[in-house]
């Protein structure tokens, strides 16, 4: 995803630093049990070792990465909660910015226009003023909703700079583990990107999968399926409680 705007310097002091400052390893340890159980395979591969080692040797030569904990989505949405995945494809690039949770940033940062368009589809679902909605979407994570991108983690101003290095194979590994989970979920599949990760569902149809076009300001009007006037948050709300699962709070 592109990155915001950044605010004015001002603004930093006033957020936490976001850089990625203690080795790969130590994030890893401190995975909730869950997901260590659930992807110990992809975490002891020699395509996550490789990783691992990329990351801590651009960490160790001085380059500034993002996000300060790579793995927020999964810590805040556990095995247990997830009942909606959101997925993304990059953290942003910039000071201060990524949070380790697509399309989500600090409140005190001007809002990603694909982040814009999300709210404002909400807002069309169940009223609501967009703007006077949060930016930071950790309220979404502690309710269930994986916001996961495809690569965790990304070097300051150089988009998709650790996309190949691993970080897919693994995301695609915690994709794949939470279809498995018997609980429904919502997979919302939103552009080319994320539609392709369709093929790690399993057939049978006990998940809903949702997909239109990515929100960007790009394609969020364009055919085949717009993103605006998808309708999506309000049909997984409809379907989770037809499930016995509880909606969730957009």
């Amino acid at each position: 995803m592109s990155a915001p705007a950044r605010p004015p310097a001002d603004l930093f002091a006033a957020e936490p630093d976001n850089r990625l400052a203690e080795p790969l390893q130590s994030h890893v340890d401190r995975l909730p049990a869950g997901w260590r159980a659930l992807l110990a395979e992809a975490l002891a591969s020699p395509s996550f070792d490789a990783l691992r080692r990329f990351v801590d040797l651009r960490r160790e030569a001085g380059a500034v990465i993002y996000p300060a904990m790579p793995f927020r989505a999964l810590d805040l949405a556990t095995p247990e909660s997830t009942r909606v995945v959101i997925l993304g494809q990059d953290p942003y690039h910039g000071p201060g910015q990524a949070q380790g949770l697509a399309f989500s940033v600090p409140d005190g940062f001007k809002r990603p226009p694909s982040l814009r368009n999300i709210f404002n589809e909400i807002a069309a679902s169940f009223g609501g003023n967009p703007a006077a909605f949060g930016n930071d979407l950790q309220r979404w994570a502690r309710q269930g909703v994986l916001l996961l991108n495809t690569s965790l983690t990304v070097e300051d101003g150089a988009p998709a700079s650790h996309a190949k290095q691993g970080w897919e194979a693994f995301t695609d590994a915690v994709i794949a583990a939470v279809a498995r989970e018997p609980s429904p979920k919502v997979f919302m599949l939103w552009g080319a990107h994320a539609q392709a990760k369709q093929a790690l569902l399993p057939p049978g149809g006990r998940h809903l999968v949702l997909m239109a076009n990515h929100p960007s300001p790009l394609s969020a009007r364009r055919p085949p399926v717009p993103f605006l006037g998808c309708g999506h948050f309000e049909t997984a709300n409809r379907w989770l409680a037809e499930q016995g699962r509880e909606p969730v709070a957009w």
